[in-house]
């Protein structure tokens, strides 16, 4: 009773999945025991599900077909290698702005490449006729001939004549901008033999389901579409609970779905049947009180929350919600708060299922008999919180009170997210910033040239760019959008600008993209997307795209203006991150805002306004028009919430979903129990991890006369070890793509090629910031001892794996710092790495090297390389016993007659197991034999 919401779902998870093995009865006693517990014991979780998106999909599912091969091979029946949970993986993640506003702007592709020329699968497009002119308006910044907008009569439904209505749910022949159109051309030809392989994997793996593409990214599709609540499996109820490979996973604790984000590694072990590996985390309590300001959007509220957890410091903790405030809040409100989650450094923030949850699961196409079981199972299991009777609260490590009466609107910025600035203060502080030295915020920009003026010439008309001139102002997915409320906001106050004679600069880079097809849809059925639309927030497709810098390049005009002038322009956005420069190298003060606040900033031109005594600009008649002029009302928002977000919206997904889109469904994929690997291919190949596949298990072998591959310093991260980003004309992987007849231009990203194992090998070590000790100054490079030859680290390890010489490699304190990376442990082993000899490890990378096959190996207290007269240079022999036990010592002795201890940084049985197998992948393998 006591035990927050949150640990029960852990503690039901440790009852139910208890087999002695995996998961033993002391790991249940621990979590019950949670208050004494808590930051001291390490416990397993096992989701009841995983949800991947398409990047770190394809190397897991590459994984699956290439043990499905291996158990072939060893004489067992590769039909039962599937994954062990429900895995939802879907399509649409990384889109790149190739086009926007229906023009070609030909923007160079983010990722490099030249896409193949795209055989059009269906005709899509509406037959070209020529587009009648706007009415009342002489500046049309429409796609104007795209279709016309046609709907029922109600509030909302006027109309702007000729401008488009994207309608994506149905098979109807509504014609689509062509600015989503080319986009997503452009995505099925850089990308179909992915999608391809997605496709045959949709065919033969049970247990998996592929989202299509143009359907909606991860973290927005896992809460409409597949969140479950509680699974019912063959009458048999528990909670659901998800883990994923998409940081913003943790919206769907907003429904009462435990969930956060992890990395490739732990999912595809999740998937392969093995529990997760948490410290029992401590939870701090955030208790809402008070009511809500009319005027504060749910990103508001989302800013100030973060701003107080922040300075809670939560971070690696649970936060869980809950007083008087909380049952104000809606589902899509409470969403958006669990989706900020990143941003203040928390697992995941819990709302536990309660009758407003009830209420939105209805909207949200649950039937009443799923209901009913869904609220009875809970509240029996007591994972049911209800406001209307006197209970007593859950035991917290802290408590944080939040007063949602004090909210007011507020932006972050200028180059952090955790720099607020209230909406009233912002001229006074954008001036501050200016006057401020050059730093976290200040531009240093001296005092007089503060107000200078730079005119430019753009499409036939002067224009004037001062400090503080917006030139980007993207709604784009990421937290905002799950939302509708702001979106609805958004879409409104466009109306409203419209209706009034107000317009957006044609030199502003104006986006609209959506995290799913829904938000396309009530924007729709409300009546607004036109006028967003009309001021150029047309949408460019689904997916991540301005918020990770793939927006189209500025002006060329306009680029040259700002540079010129030393203009310190901005950009507004509705998404997660604005460090500076990750828009456009040219734009260098970025503000996170909310939606309706994105598209006020991109007509009023500038940052530099007091929207209480300045007008946004001059509308029909010469009349001055103010922020509070068109900011829609509470009401007006909550009317269009009951008109247009409705069940039908979710009925409707399901469909989409269920039926995928034309390209999705006229593109072939084999059918074949075993994927037929095409040798040719630069993007999907069969990996080598089960090269040496048996039914049964060696037992550890030595390591003899091993030669150290990389001798590195402290702090080494899996950003240093781990293929990403674009791929360097110089590098080992360039020579390979090379090797295959592919143009610099054809490489695309390591991102994008992840399901090939030559080209990400290749790519590990191959950071220019790796510090070599051999070397003495950053590079990807080493040496080959026997040859003495200085070659990058994966021409020199391949030397030595034809010459059968093992490599290990030297490192300092806290080996494998940042995010998890399944390539971080992959690319090492396929390297031949058998061991790695660290001061200390980041205790997730430790993990996923034994889950490779990776010996971490730990000095002992007080010894390093340098302590012991190590210069790297010798050759190590490392003598395995046949019993391995947790922590043992093993003596390792060098090639010098040097022996000295270290410890074998294996802490349970499990994981003992699992190095014996080679790693997890062979673990699994040999339980389908």
């Amino acid at each position: 009773d006591t035990l927050p919401y949150s640990i029960r779902v852990l503690f039901e998870s440790s009852v139910r999945n208890c087999d002695g093995f995996l998961v033993k009865e002391t790991d249940a006693m621990n979590i019950l025991d949670w208050k004494t517990k808590q930051n001291h014991v390490e416990v397993p979780f096992c989701p009841a599900r995983v949800v991947l998106q398409d990047f770190t999909g394809i190397p897991a599912m590459v994984d699956f077909a290439a043990m499905r091969e291996a158990v072939r091979n060893a004489g067992g029946d590769p039909v039962k290698v599937n994954p062990a949970c429900p895995t939802d993986l879907t399509v649409d993640h990384s889109l790149q702005i190739d086009f926007s506003k229906c023009a070609i702007q030909n923007a160079p592709n983010p990722g490099g490449g030249e896409p193949k020329p795209l055989v059009r699968l269906s005709p899509l497009k509406a037959p070209p006729r020529k587009p009648p002119p706007c009415r009342g308006h002489s500046g049309c910044r429409g796609s104007c001939g795209a279709g016309e907008a046609t709907r029922s009569s109600g509030p909302f439904s006027a109309q702007i004549e000729n401008t488009p209505i994207l309608c994506p749910f149905h098979l109807q022949p509504v014609p689509e901008p062509e600015t989503v159109l080319k986009n997503q051309e452009m995505e099925f030809g850089r990308n179909r033999e992915r999608l391809q392989f997605f496709k045959w994997s949709s065919k033969v793996f049970e247990n998996i389901s592929i989202i299509p593409p143009e359907t909606g990214t991860a973290h927005q599709v896992n809460l409409e579409y597949l969140s479950r609540v509680v699974f019912d499996v063959k009458d048999f109820l528990h909670p659901d609970s998800v883990v994923g490979t998409d940081s913003h996973t943790t919206m769907v604790n907003g429904l009462g779905v435990l969930g956060w984000g992890v990395g490739g590694i732990e999912t595809e072990a999740v998937m392969l049947g093995m529990p997760l590996t948490l410290t029992l985390p401590e939870v701090v309590g955030c208790e809402l009180t008070g009511t809500v300001s009319p005027f504060a959007t749910s990103i508001d509220i989302v800013l100030s929350i973060t701003k107080h957890l922040r300075q809670a410091d939560v971070a690696g903790k649970f936060v869980e919600f809950f007083g008087s405030g909380v049952s104000q809040l809606s589902v899509a409100d409470r969403t958006t708060i669990a989706n900020m989650c990143p941003e203040y450094g928390a697992i995941l923030s819990f709302f536990p299922v309660d009758n407003v949850t009830l209420k939105h699961l209805k909207h949200a196409g649950f039937d009443k008999a799923k209901l009913e079981v869904t609220e009875a199972y809970l509240k029996a299991v007591k994972l049911f919180r209800n406001d209307e009777y006197s209970s007593r609260e859950p035991e917290y490590s802290q408590v944080v009170q939040v007063s949602l009466s004090s909210i007011i609107p507020y932006v972050s910025g200028p180059k952090r997210s955790q720099d607020r600035v209230a909406v009233n203060n912002m001229k006074s502080d954008f001036q501050a910033c200016l006057n401020e030295k050059s730093g976290v915020k200040g531009f240093q920009i001296a005092a007089e040239k503060q107000n200078d003026i730079v005119p430019v010439q753009y499409e036939g008309n002067e224009y004037k760019l001062s400090h503080g001139c917006v030139v980007i102002a993207a709604v784009i997915s990421c937290t905002n959008n799950c939302n509708p409320s702001v979106m609805l906001a958004a879409g409104l106050l466009a109306k409203k600008a419209v209706e009034a004679g107000l317009m957006v600069k044609p030199y502003i880079r104006t986006s609209l993209s959506p995290g799913s097809g829904m938000v396309t849809h009530y924007l729709s059925s409300s009546g607004v997307l036109p006028y967003l639309s009309k001021l150029g927030f047309e949408v460019v497709g689904y997916g991540c795209s301005t918020c990770v810098g793939n927006t189209a390049p500025l002006p060329e005009a306009i680029r040259n203006a700002i540079k010129q002038g030393e203009i310190v322009a901005c950009g507004v956005l509705s998404g997660t991150k604005n460090f500076e420069g990750r828009l456009c190298d040219c734009v260098r003060a970025n503000y996170l805002a909310s939606p309706p606040l994105v598209v006020a900033y991109a007509i009023a031109g500038t940052v530099r306004i007091d929207f209480d005594s300045e007008p946004l600009g001059t509308g029909f008649n010469g009349k001055s028009i103010y922020l509070r002029d068109i900011w829609p009302t509470r009401q007006e928002l909550h009317t269009v919430e009951e008109e247009c977000v409705i069940s039908s919206m979710f009925k409707e997904l399901k469909e989409k979903m269920e039926k995928g889109n034309k390209r999705w469904n006229l593109l072939e994929a084999p059918e074949s129990t075993l994927f037929p690997w095409d040798l040719k291919s630069t993007y999907i190949r069969c990996p080598s991890f089960f090269d040496k596949l048996a039914k049964e298990a060696a037992p550890p072998q030595a390591v003899e006369n091993a030669h150290v591959l990389l001798f590195l310093g402290d702090s080494v991260t899996t950003d240093h070890i781990s293929p990403a980003g674009s791929i360097a004309r110089s590098s080992a992987a360039a020579k390979y793509l090379t090797s295959k007849g592919l143009t610099p231009r054809e490489f695309n990203s390591y991102g994008a090629r992840r399901g090939n194992d030559a080209v990400m090998t290749r790519g590990t070590f191959a950071n220019i910031k790796l510090l070599n000790k051999f070397i003495g100054k950053p590079a990807p490079k080493t040496i080959h001892f026997p040859s003495g030859q200085t070659l990058d680290v994966f021409e020199a390890a391949e030397l030595y794996q034809k010459e059968g010489i093992p490599v290990i490699i030297l490192a300092g304190k806290k080996y494998g710092l940042g995010s998890s990376r399944d390539w971080a442990a992959k690319g090492p082993f396929l390297l031949g790495v058998k061991a790695v000899l660290a001061e200390s490890y980041e205790k997730v990378h430790r993990s996923q090297l034994i889950g490779i096959g990776i010996a971490p190996l730990q000095f002992r207290p007080g010894e390093n390389p340098s302590t012991l007269g190590l210069t790297g240079r010798e050759q190590f022999s490392i003598l395995f016993p046949p019993e391995l036990s947790p922590r043992m010592t093993l003596d390792i002795k060098t090639s010098t007659g040097k022996v000295f201890s270290v410890i074998a940084l294996f802490e349970n049985s499990m994981e003992i197991t699992l190095y014996k197998n080679g790693g997890s992948l062979n673990f699994v393998a040999r339980r389908f034999l």
